[in-house]
């Protein structure tokens, strides 16, 4: 077991730690907007100087402000975010991917809106399967998938050995997939199964979960 600290991790706890106090997070949040000098900082928080200063410091010394002079008037000086300031404050890893294959059961409707969702948010080419694939989509799928400006006329159900490739990034969108591969080595949504209950409210919580889990991976997942 590798025991010794990884810098990056550790570079991630200090932003962590230097935001664990409201002023120091209202002053970041200022700052996303545009730069300050301290008086205006001070102005807006209604905050004495030194522990402004105190704050300031915290920030600096955590990487992710920088102050420069003005041009104007050289004895004013601005506080800005630093480059990269804000990285790493966002948990997990980044992985590489040569593409991502996105797995159901039925391959019916959770895993066919996850490839035609990850469209939208991602280059890295994608796919979809199922262990025991269904004869066609569900309606409910075709139907939410419209309601959003999705399509998935022409696509037909396939099983995971025909697609699967080595170097894939296996996301299983359903707990019996999950179960019955046995954890293959990449990552699993609980996405509750919209056909079993078959409603249109079903299908749109299973998109909007989808969605949001789709464009959260997106960014964190380079071409391979």
């Amino acid at each position: 077991m590798n025991t010794e600290p990884d810098p990056k991790i550790l570079e991630r706890v200090a932003r962590h730690a230097a935001l664990a106090d409201p002023a120091r997070l209202r002053i970041v949040d200022l700052l996303t907007l545009g730069d300050f000098a301290p008086k205006e900082l001070q102005a807006e928080l209604g905050m004495p100087s030194n522990l402004l200063a105190h704050h300031l410091r915290t920030l600096e010394d955590a990487g992710m402000l920088t102050r420069h002079r003005s041009e104007a008037d050289r004895r004013r000086s601005y506080i800005r975010l630093a480059p990269g300031g804000l990285e790493g404050l966002t948990p997990g890893a980044e992985h590489a991917a040569r593409r991502v294959v996105f797995v159901c059961t039925r391959n019916s409707a959770r895993s066919q809106l996850a490839v035609a969702l990850w469209h939208q948010f991602s280059a890295i080419p994608s796919a979809s399967a199922g262990t025991h694939p269904a004869e066609n989509i569900a309606p409910g799928a075709v139907d939410v998938a419209r309601r959003h400006g999705l399509d998935l006329a022409g696509l037909s159900p396939r099983s995971l050995d025909q697609v699967a490739a080595e170097g894939d990034f296996i996301v299983t969108v359903c707990d019996n997939a999950h179960e019955e591969l046995g954890s293959p080595g990449s990552i699993h949504w609980s996405v509750p199964d919209p056909v079993r209950v078959n409603t249109a409210e079903a299908f749109e919580y299973a998109y909007t979960d989808l969605s949001r889990r789709v464009s959260d991976l997106a960014p964190r997942l380079r071409a391979a």
